[in-house]
């Protein structure tokens, strides 16, 4: 795992037992079996940005800093200059760029995604959180597959979806795919 997912495993860990709530009582909150809780707070398996986001409101804390550690001060607004977004490295197919990272008390929060492009048969990993997404595709074409449901979006294409159900995204065509995702 990279060191950025066993740093957000640290945090979580840490969270939990300042918290003094047992690994048993928050896996049962997330509606996970304590053997995979145990091993997304170990870091030993890449912990959904859906479970981190359940912690995050179980514990009211932002989901800026359950991924990147540094809490958020900025209360009237906060500017993220053209690449200079939190860059967050969870899964090898998606890089995410946090643009609100700085700003306390968000009710959305908004990701520069990058997908770069693979093998076409190769089918993307699936995962699914709390709330609604919107997703709007600034660079390529993209497979959008919901709940089944198989969604090509090109540039200037946008969705908006439950994000409760399973989701994945694909770059198309051999080429990299930049969208703009809200997740609410």
């Amino acid at each position: 795992m990279t060191e950025q997912i066993k740093q957000i495993a640290e945090r979580i860990k840490e969270i939990r037992e300042i918290s003094g709530i047992s690994a048993e009582t928050l896996a049962g909150r997330l509606g996970l079996t304590t053997d995979l809780y145990l091993k997304y707070e170990t870091g030993d398996t890449d912990i959904p940005v859906g479970i981190i986001f359940k912690i995050s409101e179980l514990f009211n804390i932002e989901l800026s800093v359950m991924m990147g550690g540094d809490n958020p001060k900025l209360r009237i607004y906060g500017v993220v200059r053209n690449g200079k977004g939190l860059r967050l490295e969870r899964r090898k197919q998606y890089r995410y760029e946090s643009l609100a990272h700085s700003f306390i008390h968000k009710k959305a929060e908004p990701f520069m995604v990058t997908i770069d492009p693979h093998n076409e048969d190769v089918m993307p990993e699936f995962n699914s959180h709390p709330g609604q997404e919107f997703n709007y595709v600034i660079k390529g074409t993209m497979l959008t597959i919901i709940d089944g449901h198989e969604i090509i979006l090109n540039e200037g294409d946008s969705i908006y979806f439950d994000s409760g159900y399973k989701h994945a995204m694909k770059a198309l065509n051999n080429e990299q795919v930049k969208f703009l995702a809200i997740v609410l």
